[in-house]
Formats: C-alpha cells, structure tokens, sequence
C-alpha cells in the first residue's frame, strides 16, 4: 500500500501525475472495512480482575501493514466506591486499559468510549473484545434493547 512520503511535496496546477502517484493518491489511508459488535445483555461483574464484557467483533486485515481503528461505545453503572476499570483486548493480548471514572466514585452511571490504532500485524482473523473489572457486586455493562454497546473495527490502509 501507499504511504505519504510516495507523493510529492506539493501539486502544481496543469501537471498530469503518473499512474503511480495517482495510485499512491488512491491507496493512502483509505478505509478498507468496518466490522460492528453490539450487545444487548446486561453484564456484571464484581470480580476484582478482568472479565469478559460479551462485547467483541473479529476482522481480518488485508495486510500485514495495515491498521486497525478500534472504537468502543460503553454504557456502564457502578454502584461503589470502587474503581471500575475497562480493557481493550486483541486476541488475547491487552492493547489499551481505561478507568473512565478517573478514580473512585459511587453510583455512576454513565458512558465511556474506547478508541485506538491499532497495528496488529496480521493478515488473519483477529478478535477484539472488551473486558471490566471492579471490586463491587453492583458493577456493570449496562446493555439493553435501549442502550446498546457497540464495539467498531475499521481496518485503515497504511
């Protein structure tokens, strides 16, 4: 795929490019695909190590150089003072780790988005997925037919 540095410093007016900087043009961070996850099951946790959220989505990059843009859209209650903290995963490899309350809180209930580029280097199906944990019993996804959580992978050409 193209990169920045194919294409001249800058255009002049009347110039015809040739057919490889008008590729480069055409292949430069395109979106490629969007993959979409979304659940609507309410999901507790009160355990004090990370577990699984139910919600993820696969993609299957189309080269190794390639990027993933990850963005997820979380709607959460916590019922604590403790910390309720959220984990983007690949596979089974943490990319990115949030705590969207910026520290302790009680009776939160809100809504936080996970975003980051991801380079996962793989041309084979790869899973994200999105993992929470908290010290509380009352901690939880909160998920349902009015309140979604969706998880967004839109693979972006280097």
């Amino acid at each position: 795929m193209a990169t920045p540095t194919n294409l001249p410093a800058s255009f002049t007016d009347g110039n015809a490019l040739p057919a490889s900087q008008l590729n480069a043009l055409r292949g430069a961070f395109r979106i490629l695909q969007v993959v979409t996850g979304t659940t609507n099951t309410q999901t507790s946790t009160g355990s004090g190590t990370y577990s699984d959220a139910g919600l993820s989505a696969s993609i299957t990059p189309q080269a190794t150089s390639n990027k993933v843009l990850v963005m997820a859209q979380l709607n959460y209650y916590n019922a604590s003072t403790n910390k309720m903290n959220f984990n983007l995963v690949r596979g089974t490899t943490q990319i990115n780790e949030t705590n969207p309350l910026g520290g302790d809180a009680n009776n939160i209930d809100g809504m936080t988005f996970l975003t980051l580029l991801d380079s996962p280097n793989t041309t084979s199906a790869t899973t994200y997925k999105v993992q929470f944990k908290t010290n509380a019993s009352a901690t939880y996804l909160r998920a349902s037919a009015t309140a979604t959580c969706t998880i967004y992978l839109l693979e972006v050409s280097a």
